[in-house]
């Protein structure tokens, strides 16, 4: 029990580092910056390299990984936020999850995937410490927990500069009244934050002896948790989060086993979300203010087109597999149309209803798990299974994310991403049933009657007429009744509240058709792969369709299915590029919310 104490307490402070830098980063900002783990990750680089490529003394590492991560939150600053500063917290959030992206796979062409050891450079001596044992690493990041919080409370609140600091993070329209220069400010913070990170990401390889390129996610979602744990932009708040969610990790390891670390972080996330969303430490149970309107992207009219010019397109689509022999050819653009359904899916709840979500995957993963269970165990037919799996996963779906929606803004992305990273760790720990981390092979090819759709030509049609049907249904909705009350809610949600919408109501129905197409979507998948695994569908795959309809346009059906035929098949296009692909997909999320935010087929006016 004193073991897990004390390990429970060293975990809490390198959880500690991560989340004082995103609680200040919110502060000041206004964000979550969910390229923070980034950040951490590329510390957790720059040390292995003075350690094991240098020799270096661990002081030195520290110092200069202290430097290169102040620098690199400076670079953050500068490129991905400032630009960005009046855009809205959501878009805010949106630039830094791409900038994390670039980061992240430049981190894999630079060192590659491969994990790589880092060796403890401290002496293994170990102390008794009542019933228990602590090494000097131990002692050494208990240390540097401490002496970290104890000097970024001198900053706050002996210096001039951390007055500043504690000004904008109150008021940032006041402190620029007041001749506060805002945007030093800005730099401070991100410039700390970032040192913070990056001694966090070195302090994690040396206690786990090992680094590798996507440590940054896991550490992203442990801080982001300890953070809201205390009350995010409370800096005692998240100290103590990270110590309460070190400690529930560690003892649920010692009961339940490893594999549950994570899924014990995210249910405590999605916990305070909907109980205490400001946090632990606040005394109010309701949500900080946040815009009611204009929540996720900015206004933009769909283009016009000739009403003909749909229905061509469709039949155009059909016809393909008669002029096109190259079955890889047919491969790609079926795959395309299967993310286009996913696209068109999202796009009512982020386009239509204006409520950001980060946890797609999650009814994707449903949906495919389903039908993998009912073809595979139960020996149901893939046509019931078509039709079966997406009400299943829809409802589960619905189930899971009617207490989140009360939230907006931020908090709704969190909690969604949290429901989505649930599901996920769900299927990986639910061995019983999904087999776990070995997954479900030998699923069976799509059939009718009988009959295998196993060709190139055969699944290309099969998906398309799946997407088509999507398509329609959700057009018809978006020009009904229930399509202007969605718009409403997104517009302003008081207004639409005063005027009778029930929000939950019609964002449960939103939630509901778009987890339904999603889950559709994950049966083709499925099918088509004949393996399904929990590393499957991942969070990367819910920003690349919420990238999808951002590069279409908002609320917009034939931007989605745009945007994602071109994120599909201009990989394929520049393929030679190989690593540098998901490098581009940052920064054309960059791009276009800086420069086109309404999308490719809205326009202004």
């Amino acid at each position: 029990m004193f073991d897990q104490l004390i390990n429970g307490l060293v975990i809490g402070n390198l959880y500690m580092l991560t989340a004082i830098g995103i609680t200040q980063i919110y502060g000041v900002a206004g964000v979550v910056n969910f390229a923070h783990g980034s950040v951490y990750m590329i510390g957790a680089y720059i040390g292995w390299m003075a350690i094991t490529w240098f020799h270096w003394p661990l002081v030195a590492a520290i110092v200069i990984v202290l430097s290169g991560s102040a620098l690199l939150g400076l670079l953050l600053e500068r490129l991905a936020v400032r630009p960005f500063a009046r855009a809205g917290s959501t878009i805010l959030l949106l630039t830094t999850i791409a900038a994390g992206l670039i980061i992240d796979n430049a981190a894999q062409v630079i060192w590659g995937p491969q994990t790589q050891a880092l060796r403890n450079p401290l002496p293994q001596w170990h102390f008794q410490l009542g019933t228990g044992t602590v090494s000097l690493l131990d002692l050494f990041i208990l240390s540097c927990g401490i002496g970290t919080a104890l000097l970024l409370h001198l900053f706050l609140y002996r210096s001039r500069a951390g007055w500043a600091v504690r000004a904008t993070a109150q008021d940032r329209d006041a402190a620029l009244q007041m001749g506060i220069d805002v945007n030093r400010v800005s730099r401070y913070s991100f410039a700390l934050s970032g040192a913070f990170a990056g001694l966090s990401g070195l302090l994690v390889g040396l206690y786990f002896s090992n680094i590798y390129p996507t440590m940054g996610a896991s550490a992203t979602l442990k801080g982001t948790t300890a953070a809201l744990l205390g009350g995010l932009g409370n800096v005692p708040g998240a100290i103590l989060g990270a110590y309460v969610l070190g400690i529930a990790e560690t003892f649920s390891v010692e009961w339940l086993g490893s594999s549950y670390r994570n899924l014990v972080a995210v249910l405590l996330l999605i916990a305070v979300l909907l109980f205490r969303p400001n946090g632990l430490l606040s005394g109010r149970r309701a949500l900080n203010p946040e815009p009611t309107a204009g929540t996720f992207i900015p206004h933009g009219r769909p283009l016009r087109f000739p009403r003909w010019l749909m229905p061509a397109f469709a039949v155009f689509a059909a016809a393909l597999p008669l002029f096109v022999a190259n079955p890889y050819a047919l491969q790609v653009l079926a795959i395309g149309w299967v993310f286009a359904l996913m696209a068109v899916s999202l796009n009512l709840i982020s386009g239509t209803t204006g409520q950001i979500s980060l946890g797609h995957a999650g009814f994707v993963t449903l949906g495919a798990y389903a039908s993998a269970i009912l073809t595979s165990r139960l020996g149901l037919p893939f046509s019931v299974s078509l039709l079966v799996s997406p009400v299943v996963a829809a409802a589960i779906g619905v189930l899971m994310c009617y207490p989140a929606l009360r939230l907006r803004g931020q908090y709704l992305a969190i909690a969604t991403l949290g429901l989505g990273e649930a599901i996920s760790l769900i299927a990986l720990n639910w061995e019983s049933v999904t087999q776990g981390p070995l997954g479900i092979s030998g699923i069976q090819p799509a059939s009718f009657f009988g009959y295998e759709v196993w060709s190139p030509a055969g699944v290309y049609l099969l998906d398309l007429a799946v997407l088509l049907a999507g398509v329609g249904v959700v057009y018809r909705l978006s020009r009904s009744h229930l399509g202007r009350a969605l718009r409403a809610v997104r517009e302003d949600e008081v207004a639409a509240r005063a005027f009778g919408v029930g929000l939950a109501r019609y964002k449960s129905i939103a939630f509901g058709v778009s987890a339904f197409f999603a889950a559709a979507a994950g049966v083709l998948l499925a099918h088509s792969y004949s393996y399904i695994a929990p590393d499957t569908f991942t969070f990367a795959l819910s920003i690349q369709v919420l990238t999808m309809i951002i590069l279409g346009g908002r609320d917009n059906v034939g931007g989605a299915v745009l945007g994602a035929v071109i994120l599909i098949v201009l990989p394929e296009t520049i393929r030679f590029l190989g690593e540098y692909r998901y490098i581009l997909y940052g920064l054309l999320l960059i791009g276009m919310l800086r420069f086109r935010p309404y999308g490719l087929l809205n326009s202004t006016t």
